[in-house]
């Protein structure tokens, strides 16, 4: 059983709020928030790393509006903003907050970041605090020394907040199975934010994570479930220029969905929420037009045979769940 809900399937990701890519203005982050909200949204996810701050202060911006208790709200820990008026530059996010972003996975700065997006917000309620990009892809070789620093340092500090009831769970939030497969072994983890880990496309997830997921009822949130953009009519993959294996095999799933007249994209959602180990899926969306959009492709109609048919093809793995 899980440690607690999260409200799904369909949730709100602000990395682009944050101007990933490309600046929003704000009335455009506003109103993209607005429509979450009214299309049925509940569960929310910023960073302090989103623009240096900017894409908390958005967010706070609109649920300080809503009523509390009735939707769930994470951050994230490992990076603290020091305030530095050459702003500097802080990659994929462009025209950020004046803040350096400096990396620290130990106990005090696990505080300190709490506190910090406590101000940022404007509220005095956060749900679930993910560790940041404990991971091979942002830290490299260090990762692991890192880990250890995290293990001794921002664990022991966000278990404490659990204990206190200042949160109500944390875990990790990164893009690689590897630290989320540790972290069951060595902590005690609530809930996962895995991007990219879990989509059409690709499913390491099922491997050896999800299944350690579902034994210990920690549920997961997952990230990119269009894989960057690949699965949603575009041309990169984790963020770069996707490898011609990739655009083949989106291709043939296209093709399959195509002959079922299906969406692709809908497919693509569907299919990720359909584990019974997600608690929801974040797809990102940078206006109100895309967010109303996502919300439609949820609950548009996919025949059940495109499942079969993807199955035949050994485009998705026998044994990955699909919606009934």
């Amino acid at each position: 059983m899980a440690r607690f809900p999260l409200p799904g399937p369909l949730g709100f990701g602000g990395a682009p709020l944050g101007n990933m890519f490309g600046v929003v203005d704000e009335d455009t982050a506003e109103a993209a928030l607005a429509a979450a909200w009214d299309t049925g949204v509940r569960y929310f996810d910023t960073a302090p790393h989103y623009g240096s701050g900017l894409s908390e202060h958005r967010f706070g911006t609109v649920l300080r509006r809503c009523p509390r208790e009735a939707f769930v709200l994470s951050t994230k820990v490992g990076r603290l903003l020091r305030p530095d008026r050459t702003r500097p530059e802080n990659p994929p996010f462009v025209e950020g907050l004046p803040f350096r972003v400096e990396v620290d996975y130990s106990h005090d700065a696990a505080m300190r970041s709490i506190e910090d997006s406590f101000q940022r917000l404007g509220l005095a309620q956060i749900d679930i605090a993910f560790v940041h990009d404990l991971a091979p892809d942002h830290l490299g070789d260090a990762w692991e020394a890192q880990f250890e620093v995290a293990r001794t340092g921002v664990f022991r500090a966000l278990t404490a907040l659990r204990e206190q009831g200042v949160i109500k769970g944390w875990g990790l939030g990164v893009n690689r199975t590897e630290p989320c497969i540790r972290a069951l072994e060595q902590a005690d983890p609530d809930v996962f934010l895995l991007a990219g880990r879990y989509s059409l496309l690709n499913q390491p997830a099922l491997e050896r994570l999800f299944p350690m997921c579902e034994e210990r009822g920690v549920r997961v949130v997952v990230g990119g479930p269009y894989n960057s953009g690949l699965l949603a009519g575009g041309r990169t993959f984790e963020y770069q220029d996707a490898p011609p294996e990739m655009v083949a095999k989106r291709d043939r799933i296209a093709a399959v969905c195509a002959v079922h007249g299906a969406d692709i994209r809908a497919a693509a959602l569907q299919f990720c929420a359909a584990h019974p180990v997600v608690a929801a899926i974040i797809p990102g969306a940078k206006g109100p037009e895309k967010v109303k959009e996502n919300a439609r492709l949820m609950t548009s109609t996919v025949p059940s045979a495109l499942w079969d048919d993807l199955r035949k093809e050994g485009l998705i793995p026998a044994g990955a769940p699909t919606p009934s």
